[in-house]
């Protein structure tokens, strides 16, 4: 039995008195334990945990869920109430109610909790620290008509190339006009020292090396996110302001597609196409731009200036030179190009009535 609304007529009393939890705190519960078999169940149908009969998949459904002591934690307003003047929070524990907690945020943080909190909060110990993550419902943007459109290619040497269809000229990252590389250099070698420093210490296996590796433990996580908000930023900018929409790749599944060798593979899988695809999503949708996805098939091997596609048209990582009409460009700003110009045509056809 999965369902909340089934469980909670089975197991609320047992949970409320076995634990000495107050009847909104048991609910709670039950939900987390549903939804976390729920994600579970998605991804077995999804084959994100292996195909049926394998050992992986068979170790995962055999095991039950356990959650972690400092794992989050919904909290919805009759649990946890906040004072945004005061800046405390009154929250439900298991020995008593805790009132007067402080809390601190940025100040476009604070803005936005005050102007825009709706719903659950979730409670985080993470490093020792307490952290209290809140939704905020903001009202839509109404997406402008977009006179053109930006083309990101997403790749591991340079995460995000943007050009138009129509764009000329090239950049390094430093604007974000046509042709700009957003270069993925130092991240890149930023993972590269994680990765060696991790063996090392792995290697090693003393206590110090073990409170190292756990003081360091999300170092990078962290710095890709960072990296990913700017490069997003920038890209969701300039196509506000020069009143264009955004064309992304569609590269979801590309992991189990890509076949590489063995040394290769570390990077395929750090690549973190998909977080900074979220950020320029969201980020686009609250400035009202544009957004469209396509279909990345054959972008890099197409020629920008007449279509032609071939795989010789690419002799390296980033020279395209096409083999037909004799254009050359960087290979990353001529796919850019490509993505563009199916932006264009798929916005075209989805909004033709």
């Amino acid at each position: 039995m999965f369902r909340n609304y089934d469980l909670r007529r089975h197991v609320y009393g047992q949970v409320k008195d076995r634990y000495g939890l107050a009847a909104q705190a048991a609910q709670h519960v039950i939900k987390k334990v549903a939804d976390a078999y729920a994600t579970l169940h998605a991804n077995l149908r999804s084959g994100h945990l292996g195909r049926p009969g394998s050992v992986r998949r068979e170790r995962v459904q055999a095991r039950p869920i356990v959650f972690r002591p400092g794992a989050a934690q919904p909290f919805d307003d009759r649990c946890l109430s906040w004072r945004m003047d005061a800046r405390t929070v009154s929250i439900w524990t298991v020995g008593g109610r805790m009132k007067g907690v402080a809390f601190t945020a940025s100040a476009d943080q604070l803005t936005l909790l005050a102007a825009h909190r709706k719903g659950e909060s979730d409670l985080v110990c993470r490093d020792g620290r307490w952290f209290l993550i809140a939704t905020c419902d903001l009202p839509d943007v109404p997406v402008r008509a977009p006179d053109g459109f930006v083309g990101v290619d997403l790749g591991i040497a340079n995460i995000a190339t943007t050009a138009t269809a129509t764009g000329t000229g090239t950049g390094t990252g430093t604007g974000t006009g046509d042709g700009v590389r957003h270069s993925g250099k130092t991240l890149n070698a930023v993972r590269h020292r994680h990765r060696e420093l991790r063996r090392r210490l792995q290697a090693k296996q003393t206590k110090s090396a073990r409170r190292l590796l756990k003081r360091r433990r999300r170092k990078e996580a962290r710095f890709a996110a960072d990296t990913n908000h700017t490069i997003a930023r920038r890209i969701v900018t300039e196509a506000a302001r020069t009143g264009r929409g955004i064309a992304l790749e569609d590269l979801q599944g590309i992991r189990d597609r890509v076949r590489l060798r063995k040394p290769q593979r570390v990077t395929l899988h750090a690549w973190s196409f998909h977080q900074l695809g979220h950020f320029i999503a969201y980020k686009a949708a609250r400035a009202g731009v544009a957004l469209v996805w396509v279909d990345p098939a054959y972008t890099s091997q197409a020629c920008s200036a007449c279509g032609h596609v071939a795989k010789n048209n690419r002799p390296g990582q980033e020279t395209f030179a096409c083999t037909s009409c004799g254009f050359a460009e960087h290979a990353d700003v001529n796919a850019a190009r490509n993505i563009a110009a199916r932006g264009e045509t798929g916005w075209a056809v989805s909004h033709a009535a």
